[in-house]
């Protein structure tokens, strides 16, 4: 299927040219479809990777029905180990609706799956919930928390408008050995605090977007051994294709403009994200990763 017949807006004709080094898509939502777009096929979207060098993905489920597609995909396809929970947003709805604890014991009876590596992503989100939801919020994060370390799985985080929040939560519970702060939205200094607790953090195609010098100022301070790049696909594709459906087969875009703020070459950054994935999310199955020609 061309990108022209997907049923994505405006993703582009021509795949980037592909990495030098596998890699792995952090974050991907391969379960939702942004409004006017039909379903992604997940077979299709993994294609298109992996003819690029992004072999290997994290499938992330946020809600109820993202947690049941994930635990199918990531059965269904090697390619794919899953992350699941209930967004920050979820859990005040689910509150409202007296449905939070049935959905905690659901996660966690999920989460116990071998091909589950992450519990996210969790956290906090100021955005879309107003203060009214700030305390259950709070409440959801650090149950979470206490599931990831109970089942020794990394900790994917949101963190929208909430920064020192986020930071002194982690700091009160004790963050897992492995946590992730999903599409890093801090600056410089936020990223020194995490660097320093010995947070990995995740760049997505915000990173690209030439309002964003926060990020790239912050991406500085991150050393490579601490540095993942994701999609959060369907959203925030990078540039120069903002606005259109996001999919992991842009990924080179990122890490090749991630590449250039750091001053390094393009196969030492790869090299560095495959290595840091699968120190955070253990092996996909028995293959290893494929150097390409």
């Amino acid at each position: 299927m061309s990108p022209s017949s997907s049923g994505q807006r405006g993703l582009p004709e021509t795949p980037p040219d592909p990495l030098p080094i596998d890699v792995v898509d952090n974050h991907v939502h391969l379960d939702i479809t942004r409004e006017g777009d039909e379903p992604f096929d997940v077979a299709d979207a993994i294609a298109r990777a992996r003819a690029v060098g992004v072999t290997r993905l994290v499938q992330v489920g946020c809600d109820l029905d993202g947690i049941r597609f994930t635990m199918k995909a990531v059965e269904a396809h090697d390619e794919l180990v899953g992350g699941i929970a209930l967004h920050p947003n979820e859990v005040p709805r689910l509150t409202a609706a007296g449905q939070l604890e049935d959905a905690y014991a659901e996660v966690e009876r999920s989460a116990a799956h071998e091909r589950i590596r992450v519990i996210g992503e969790t956290g906090l989100d100021y955005f879309r919930t107003g203060p009214e939801g700030v305390a259950v919020q709070q409440d959801g994060f650090r149950w979470h928390i206490d599931l990831a370390k109970r089942l020794g799985k990394a900790l994917q985080i949101h963190d929208r408008d909430a920064h020192d929040d986020v930071l002194r939560i982690l700091e009160e519970e004790g963050a897992p050995d492995r946590t992730v702060l999903h599409c890093f939205s801090g600056g410089l200094e936020m990223a020194r605090e995490c660097v320093e607790r010995g947070y990995y953090l995740s760049f997505a195609g915000t990173v690209t977007f030439k309002n964003a010098r926060n990020l790239r100022d912050a991406l500085t301070a991150v050393p490579l051994d601490r540095l993942l790049v994701e999609t959060d696909a369907p959203y925030l594709a990078p540039a120069p294709h903002r606005g259109a459906t996001n999919a992991s087969y842009l990924v080179p875009v990122t890490i090749r403009a991630m590449a250039g703020v750091l001053n390094i070459d393009v196969p030492a950054l790869c090299r560095a994200v495959s290595e840091n994935s699968e120190r955070v999310y253990g092996p996909w199955g028995s293959r290893q990763p494929t150097h390409l020609a």
